[in-house]
Order: C-alpha cells, then structure tokens, then sequence
C-alpha cells in the first residue's frame, strides 16, 4: 500500500510539472504559393485560408517543441499575371500538412510580456492540384500528365504526399499567465515543381491525346479559351520553369493556451517586465 501511494504521489507531481509547459495553439489565417503561376516569392494577392491547431512543450525558459497539424488551401491563375496571361492556366489545391518544429524565444516569458521567436523543423503535407474546364468541371491534373508524366521521355508522376521543411518567425504577447495571443509568417522550402501542375516544357499534342485523352490535350495548354487564334505551342516550348522549385506559406493569428499546474489558482504581474505565479497554499510576499 505503502508503495501505491508513493506510485501515486510520485504521478501527481509528474503531471503537475508536464501539464504546467504544456502549450494548446490555435491558428487562423492566409495560405499562398509561389511558383509558375504566381511569380513573387511573399504575397498576399490570390490567398486562401489557413486553419490549424496543435501542442506544444517547454523545454527550457527559451525553448519549445511542438507539433502540428494545418489545412490550407491555395490558388492561382495565369489571368492575373500579364507575363503568362496567353498561356490561361489555373489552379487551386487543397494541403493538409503535419509538422514537427523546434521554436527559440528570444525574451523569456519572465523577461516581458512580448516573446518573439524563430522555428524551424519538417513537415508531410499532402496536395492534389485540379481546375474546371469551360462547363465548370472539376479535373484533378495529375492523371491528366499535362506535361508527359509517365510516358514521355524520363518524366515521372509527381507524389501527391511529400516532405517540406517548415521555418519561420512570430511574436507572441501575453495576455495572461496561461494565455498569448500573437502573429507569425511560416514558409514553407518544397522538393517538388508541381504544386501547381507546371514545371517543364509542352509535350508532344499527339502523345498527349493518344495516352491521356482530349481532356488532358485541352487542359495542358488553354491559350485558345481567350484567344481563338492561339494554337497549341510547339514541341518542348517552355511551358514552366523546373529549375525553381514551388513554395508555400502561412501569415496567421495564433493563440496559445497553458495549461496550468494542478494547484494553480491565480497568477499575476508584480512588476513591469515581470511576473510570479501564486500556488495554492503558497503565501504571497
């Protein structure tokens, strides 16, 4: 019996200690993308929506692990861009990503109430680009390989499901003892081209019709929706740029939550630029 209750006392103060550093996060805010379809490597034209959440864990006065999980999704359309207005093409995709970062605060909690800080780690994220023809259906483009991928010369399917490396930077000002509020901007470095379906060069139309169809062969080039006199581009013209990889990225408003120790009834600022924390059965000085 005697070692049950150590058992359970030793528990106790285990779970007060992990649930004290134990961080809820929440975000919300703009997605986009750079690449072939929108050139500028961070802007706010085109956005979608971000939305996420996850925990994180104190390791040190400066220093965070944590973990999460976002859905975004992204777009672009060559409309809106004058330097490849003639080629008409469009996208949109949705991602879910998970990733796993380190975080550095460069102020400790103690040391103000504003924390900014840096992260850094890897991400899976899934995508799956798709546009709308002229009646408003929906074709996802990957198994249309609108630029030979699987059948022409050594162009191979791209994965849907790939890895990223996630960094970036915020700040966060705390409300409360237990609760931040805060801003921060995450990029994200892809190993893929073909978030937006262009990388390369137009393959041959003939090929294309024979092996992936009329939907692929109108879908691969859409010049002629807006210009009844553009015809489909010559042979390994360039239709994207591989040598530049795709990105994407996140502007948010975060909202951090701790969970207090067990015990914890209140807490409170005793000086500018610093704080303590009362403790049931603690008295204050």
């Amino acid at each position: 019996m005697r070692k049950i209750s150590l058992l359970f006392i030793f528990a106790a103060i285990s779970l007060t200690g992990f649930s004290q550093k134990l961080n809820l996060n929440l975000f919300l805010g703009t997605s986009n993308y750079e690449g072939d379809m929108q050139a500028n490597f961070f802007t706010f034209t085109q956005p979608g929506l971000a939305i996420g959440g996850g925990l994180s864990y104190q390791v040190s006065d400066r220093a965070y692990i944590r973990a999460g999980v976002t859905y975004a999704s992204i777009a672009a359309d060559d409309k809106k861009n004058p330097k490849v207005y003639f080629r008409n093409l469009n996208f949109k995709s949705d991602i879910q990503e998970f990733h796993l970062a380190g975080e550095y605060y460069l102020l400790t909690d103690e040391a103000s109430k504003l924390s900014p800080y840096v992260f850094a780690g890897i991400a899976v994220y899934h995508f799956n680009p798709y546009t709308k023809d002229t009646t408003g259906t929906k074709y996802f483009l990957r198994p249309l390989s609108t630029e030979g991928q699987g059948f022409y010369q050594d162009r191979k399917p791209y994965s849907l499901t790939q890895f990223a490396i996630p960094f970036g930077g915020g700040i966060k000002y705390a409300l409360t003892d237990n609760i931040k509020i805060g801003i921060e901007a995450g990029m994200r470095k892809l190993f893929t081209d073909y978030l937006d379906d262009v990388s390369t060069t137009y393959v041959d139309p003939n090929l294309l019709l024979t092996n992936r169809g009329p939907k692929a062969l109108e879908l691969a080039f859409r010049g002629s929706e807006i210009d009844k006199t553009a015809t489909y581009p010559v042979v390994l013209t360039k239709r994207g740029e591989p040598r530049n990889k795709d990105w994407y990225y996140f502007t948010l408003v975060t909202l951090s939550y701790r969970f207090p120790a067990l015990g914890e009834i209140k807490s409170g600022w005793d000086k500018p630029g610093g704080r303590k924390k009362y403790i049931l059965g603690c008295p204050r000085k």
